[in-house]
């Protein structure tokens, strides 16, 4: 049974030179205590999809078609009041950047303890501030530091109290957007160790949205690489390391160095990424792949099943 399945998702932004087509028929699901990593160069539309799911988009921005299922419910047409009950006790997220996700004014255990009491009024203030403690315990930062204010904070204790956070009310699922962004390279794996460990204790399902398939390759068993707004390959972690099929997908593989392979000189994607104004005709990596045919300016190609288990791809390669 599937926790969340999102079913050609198109979100775009209203401006006033027309519509940013930031994400288009995105399809996927992610399974009770599964992880599913999102991955994609900056700008591609992950944080969208995110947004969409919670349905916190910024003003102008419009879920135009498609539905997204939590729990077997489509939340698209839920008002505001409706999405309250299930934000935080269904799907919670950990934002991009820790640094500034936190009101500098108030306590950093008060910042959760409201989240408590707001999406569960029965519980005591009293009873909600061992929650808290037990809460930031969890997440590796000491039970005493709960009336700190967020400035007396390192950078990777914000990240591990926004984790706590976030979990405060037992969600489901948990969408964590670039969970490593602004940390150093111990702090994030110690954070990376932490999602790992606490997918597993609570049997979370989580979203991890990352452009370092290192990170997701260590959290996920399934991953689905997005280019300029579109799923173009999806499929176990495994099947898509082992064998990437996008030229997309390879390029992104290729960008990173191997720790224990030969030495080899590394290879960019030329080009940049689409203006998502006016993305380009049929599929929209061809200005950029070095296998473009002609099939591809005019049709948009779209993913079919290849290779073994669920590993798809939307290419006129194969």
């Amino acid at each position: 049974m599937s926790v969340l399945q999102l079913e050609g998702v198109t979100t775009h932004y209203r401006t006033l030179r027309g519509w940013v087509r930031a994400a288009e028929n995105v399809s996927f699901e992610v399974g009770k205590g599964e992880a599913l990593g999102l991955v994609g160069e900056s700008g591609c539309g992950k944080t969208t999809v995110a947004l969409s799911i919670l349905k916190i988009l910024p003003a102008g921005a419009k879920i135009r078609k498609g539905r997204i299922l939590f729990d077997g419910t489509d939340l698209v047409p839920l008002n505001d009041s409706e999405m309250r009950k299930v934000r935080w006790k269904g799907v919670s997220i950990v934002f991009q950047g820790a640094m500034n996700a936190m009101n500098p004014v108030f306590k950093v255990g008060d910042q959760i303890i409201e989240a408590i009491k707001l999406h569960e009024p029965d519980v005591t203030k009293a009873d909600a501030y061992k929650r808290t403690e037990a809460l930031l315990e969890m997440v590796g930062v000491d039970a005493s530091r709960v009336n700190n204010y967020p400035h007396e904070f390192s950078g990777g204790m914000r990240q591990r109290a926004l984790i706590a956070m976030a979990l405060a009310c037992n969600p489901k699922l948990l969408i964590a957007d670039e969970p490593g962004t602004a940390l150093d390279v111990i702090v994030q794996s110690q954070v990376l160790q932490l999602m790992k460990s606490l997918k597993e204790k609570l049997g979370l399902s989580m979203v991890m949205i990352s452009h370092d398939l290192s990170i997701v390759a260590e959290v996920c068993e399934k991953i689905a690489i997005m280019y300029a707004g579109s799923i173009v390959e999806y499929g176990d972690v495994e099947s898509v390391f082992k064998e990437p099929l996008h030229p997309y997908t390879q390029g992104l593989l290729g960008a990173f160095p191997s720790i224990k392979g030969e030495k080899k000189k590394l290879i960019s994607i030329p080009g940049q990424p689409p203006d998502l104004l006016h993305p380009p005709t049929g599929c929209r990596f061809h200005p950029r792949c070095p296998y473009a045919m002609e099939v591809c300016k005019k049709e948009v190609p779209v993913l079919q099943k290849q290779g073994s288990g669920e590993h798809t791809v939307a290419c006129y390669l194969y």
